[in-house]
């Protein structure tokens, strides 16, 4: 991964559209918020179906459009039991691990006398997921997902293990990562947090009960998860040199969402934390701005991405509102124009992050109104909404709010 920031942009402001993998992967492939359909969760069964033209103008289909072969590989978690053709794409690799890589590599040696769009859906670090599931297991579901035989479980029994010859005492005193600074619960958190654990007992378990101790494990396993799919992504860089393609291809690294990965007690997503709704966005490829570091610009990978492929393959920009492309954002003097406010939503309210301020909506429980100033307040301990010094920008984004979401979208109303 750090090989691609050095050649290219990394955008340390870049938001997911939700912070779950379901709609954010919708969003993604489709450049539309999960509300356009009523899909705010990974629970789908309440949509009768997408919209044929909202499919029609998926990634795939757009880049087919252009003249480029579109394939893909790895985990998809789609609505509706959607496939990669759906979408556009060739299935070129059903495995989303070590076998993954090697089939992109496969697909990189081939002769292509048409520009290629390759999709690399790789599942780490996503299998932390299923620490906590295990730890605190109850349901039948829980119970199932937590099976020794599960390669889930195996990846996490692996990256729970300490290296070989190290005592626990050395292990915690120079190897194991801290706490984060965040790691306590604010106090004013929204109520809507508490009622979003409740709904799935096992994350409100390990946020009462993990010890000190057990967190740092949880940071070391996810560290060591993000470490095996970098090393899946080298093998798959590697075969896009060793075959040529290097200097005539972009190369895009992103995800669908974070981990809150201790902060505030919490693992897992959904929350409009910064850690589960903020996502890794890098961009580098022939005739790019290198070594780039964007603190500036907030961007949306579910929004932005699909412009930002049709700019390169020379398509109009898309009907979908709200999403733009980040070319102008790449080159060496940045384009001064871009959209003010990004959306988030969730299934348990809405987010606009506009400057340096997060202001959200929750749709239940107390202190449902949010404002965070990330400038100040940069690991979200505190709801800054009733500052004196801060009334007169809390006014300006209830107006932005409304403006971006005319619209609750209420699960629960």
């Amino acid at each position: 991964m750090d090989s691609i920031a050095r050649r290219g942009t990394r955008f340390e402001r870049a938001y997911c559209m939700n912070p779950v993998c379901v709609p954010s992967r919708f969003s993604l492939f489709t450049g539309r918020r999960g509300s356009d359909i009523g899909l705010l969760n990974n629970a789908d069964a309440h949509i009768s179906e997408i919209p044929a033209t909202i499919l029609q103008n998926a990634m795939g289909w757009q880049m087919r459009r252009a003249g480029y072969r579109t394939a893909y590989g790895g985990k998809t978690h789609f609505p509706l039991g959607l496939t990669p053709e759906d979408y556009g794409f060739e299935t070129i690799s059903l495995d989303d691990r070590d076998q993954l890589a090697d089939d992109c590599v496969q697909f990189l040696s081939r002769d292509h006398n048409e520009p290629f769009l390759l999709v690399a859906s790789f599942i780490n670090p996503h299998d932390i997921c299923h620490m906590a599931i295990r730890d605190f297991a109850e349901t039948p579901l829980e119970r199932q997902l937590s099976r020794p035989d599960r390669i889930e479980i195996q990846e996490v029994d692996a990256a729970l293990k300490i290296p070989d010859g190290m005592t626990q005492e050395e292990f915690f005193g120079n190897v194991c990562p801290p706490l984060p600074e965040n790691f306590d619960i604010p106090p004013e958190e929204a109520e809507a947090i508490r009622i979003m654990q409740a709904r799935s007992p096992f994350k409100r378990k390990a946020r009462e009960r993990y010890s000190e101790e057990d967190w740092r494990m949880h940071r070391w396993a996810y560290s060591r998860l993000t470490e095996r799919v970098d090393c899946q992504i080298g093998r798959m860089l590697a075969g896009l040199r060793d075959n040529g393609h290097e200097d005539s291809t972009i190369v895009v690294f992103t995800s669908d969402h974070g981990d809150m990965d201790a902060s505030h007690r919490m693992e897992h997503k959904t929350a409009f934390y910064d850690e589960a709704a903020r996502v890794p966005l890098l961009i580098a490829g022939p005739g790019l701005a290198q070594g780039v570091v964007d603190c500036r610009h907030v961007v949306s990978n579910g929004l932005d991405l699909l412009p930002t492929l049709g700019a390169v393959a020379g398509l109009e920009p898309p009907e979908a509102p709200g999403g733009r492309s980040l070319l102008p954002l790449l080159d060496a003097a940045p384009a001064a124009d871009w959209r003010e406010t990004t959306p988030v939503e969730s299934d348990i309210g809405q987010m606009i992050v506009r400057d340096n301020f997060k202001y959200m909506r929750y749709y239940q429980g107390e202190n449902k109104e949010q404002l965070v100033d990330l400038a100040q307040d940069p690991g979200e301990m505190r709801n800054a909404l009733h500052d004196a010094a801060h009334q007169s920008r809390l006014g300006e984004l209830r107006d932005e709010f409304a403006s971006v979401f005319p619209k609750a979208h209420d699960p629960f109303a």
